[in-house]
């Protein structure tokens, strides 16, 4: 339960109107702007009666666009006010019985395909790297509604499966009393071999139905049933019977089992699935994918599926999460969550322009993205504060990047942790990753930077308005004008003024960075304007007061962010209203445990739509 369930409701008369009638009416009344009159509202039915209305009034408020900078304001209670009021009474968020939601049945990744199989089989190679790419939603690859099963697909799995297997080290454990015999290293055909007798039949077919009974359940990743066996038996007797060996005969169920539903999607069960409840517990199978997929995009390992198996998984969660993020696996969550919150997968497909920045070449990319993965590694590893994801001053450098950025004393291929007291630099805003790839090949992009940090920073993404021209790319004007004087023209279109508006003074204040990352004081030879003010009224001049303002007066905006950003990777769905006591909660866990790495993810594997599934009685159940 949040701290708004403890509060006594807001009522719409006494309370939310007079705000409303102060603040809002001047422009959404009698002169109707943006087609909003908000004197329709005169209670709280009416209200309640336009839920997109006040959505969009909310996403305004929390974005301090609504009111606009130059009007009076609201106090912070006030605005707390509002929000908590639309939260309950118009959205209908209660954060004492929580809406967990339900994620759409989601098929393996590419990446977690592959480290599933190399944590399933021990095989060193990439299988799925030659399937179709993965769509992505909400900023992430993982996102159950896009993961798509096209027939090109499954022909895929169907050739990697035969070569997987065909690769990989067996026989698996047998159990004990197993001879030598009833592995899987006799390959002679049934019927060129000596006949056997019935104890001996019923040995090999023992010896079968274990191994394949043991790989089905760690490919399942839960327990198999009697059924489930049963129907992958019967691939085995119909190898044998058509004259296969004993080891194929079992190669062939195992492959069958790696084109299951049951190994290729996340599949969960409801630990109480006779429960009447809206929503219930995920088994504590399910949890330990939910766990294992999120910090180490692969399948769960022993400690994981024996602690579920016991039932104790929910009871020792916190040792787990914090075992999990020092283990090397973890490298995937730096990888796959970091480089796509963070947008430096694109880095790949980036092109300078190689006359505007001859100095660009393919090792100082590779540097590029180097620094940010061992930046971001490190926060995990050491569980730092995420604050200094804003405001860090130490990075990582090779001499290529340390004389990208004008830094001496670093010599050499290897990189190693530099402290940055003067180098003005400091946490992600300024590394070269991210300021290429919110670059345009010819120039920087004071739009393009500025989106990314309300996107991924402060988690208030501008909307797309409709039929927005084209900025005017003119090289005469370049000489002549600033890139910042370039956009203020553009911006001064009616059009494009409101967004551009949230989006450019942030972008301006990362002017003294060329479109590579590289440090200036000037844009040819006229002088570069870092001045800017945020719509909530902080003020700056150049980027180490910007990130300073959103260290600290937004560093809850930010936080917030991130956790919204976590949550979307963990679940694989995009968040909704009903999100909000979870975000609330993860939030304040990490304000009590001073923004480490850690008690964002503690708060992440705790919240409810994590634990939970809202229970869908039309669901089929699962099959092979």
């Amino acid at each position: 339960m949040t701290a708004h369930a403890a509060l006594p409701l807001p009522d719409f008369v006494r309370d939310i109107k007079p705000i409303l009638t102060q603040f809002c009416v001047g422009c959404h009344g009698e002169k109707n702007k943006a087609g909003l009159d908000l004197r329709a509202y005169a209670d709280a039915a009416a209200a309640r009666s336009a839920t997109n209305t006040f959505a969009k009034v909310l996403r305004n408020l929390e974005a301090h666009e609504m009111p606009p900078s130059d009007q009076p304001q609201p106090k912070t209670a006030q605005r707390k006010l509002i929000t908590r009021w639309i939260e309950t009474e118009i959205l209908g968020c209660d954060c004492a019985h929580p809406d967990p939601g339900r994620v759409t049945l989601r098929r393996l990744n590419r990446v977690e395909y592959n480290n599933t199989i190399r944590d399933l089989l021990g095989v060193a190679f990439h299988p799925a790297d030659d399937f179709p790419a993965d769509d992505a939603g909400y900023g992430f690859d993982n996102i159950g509604d896009v993961l798509s099963l096209s027939p090109l697909l499954l022909e895929k799995y169907l050739t990697a499966a035969g070569k997987i297997l065909e690769a990989a080290n067996f026989p698996p454990p047998l159990g004990k009393g197993k001879s030598e015999s009833s592995g899987l290293n006799q390959n002679t055909p049934a019927k060129q071999s000596t006949p056997l007798n019935p104890p001996a039949i019923d040995s090999r077919l023992e010896a079968a139905q274990e191994i394949i009974g043991h790989f089905a359940r760690r490919a399942y990743r839960r327990p198999v049933t009697l059924e489930q066996t049963r129907r992958l038996m019967r691939f085995f007797e119909a190898a044998k019977a058509s004259g296969s060996g004993f080891e194929a005969s079992v190669k062939r169920t195992l492959q069958a089992v790696l084109v299951s539903p049951n190994f290729l999607f996340r599949v969960e069960l409801l630990s109480q699935p006779d429960d009447a409840n809206f929503s219930s517990p995920v088994d504590e199978f399910a949890l330990a994918s939910r766990l294992s997929y999120f910090l180490w995009s692969t399948m769960p390992d022993d400690e994981l599926f024996t602690l579920a198996e016991k039932g104790r998984l929910r009871k020792n969660l916190e040792s787990q999460v914090r075992r999990m993020l020092l283990d090397p696996k973890a490298q995937a969550l730096t990888a796959n969550f970091g480089g796509q919150w963070l947008q430096i997968r694109n880095l790949a497909s980036a092109s300078p322009d190689s006359k505007e920045f001859p100095n660009f070449d393919e090792p100082l990319r590779q540097a590029m993205e180097s620094e940010t993965q061992l930046f971001f590694g490190e926060i995990v590893r050491r569980n730092r504060s995420v604050l200094e994801f804003l405001n860090a001053d130490y990075t990582f450098l090779n001499e290529r990047l340390a004389g990208h950025y004008g830094i001496g004393d670093v010599k050499g291929t290897e990189f190693r942790r530099v402290n940055l007291r003067g180098a003005r630099r400091g946490g992600v805003l300024t590394q070269a990753s991210v300021l290429t790839v919110t670059s345009l090949p010819t120039r920087t992009s004071p739009v393009k930077r500025g989106k990314w940090v309300l996107d991924n920073i402060l988690g208030t993404p501008p909307p797309p308005p409709p039929n927005v021209p084209p900025f005017p790319e003119n090289r005469a004007a370049a000489v002549n004008t600033t890139m910042r004087q370039r956009t203020e023209q553009h911006r001064a279109d009616s059009v494009c003024s409101s967004c551009h508006a949230r989006m450019d003074p942030i972008g301006f204040g990362f002017e003294n960075f060329d479109a590579v990352g590289a440090w200036r004081e000037k844009e040819g030879e006229l002088p570069i304007d870092t001045a800017g003010c945020l719509t909530g009224g902080e003020s700056f001049r150049g980027p180490e007061e910007l990130k300073k303002i959103l260290a600290t007066t937004q560093r809850e905006q930010f936080v917030r962010c991130l956790s919204g950003k976590l949550l979307t990777y963990a679940l694989g769905r995009g968040l909704e209203f009903y999100d909000r006591c979870a975000l609330d909660e993860i939030t304040k866990a990490a304000q009590s445990g001073h923004f480490r790495f850690s008690s964002l993810v503690l708060g992440v594997v705790n919240s409810s739509p994590f634990q939970n599934r809202r229970r869908d009685a039309n669901r089929p159940a699962a099959s092979d």
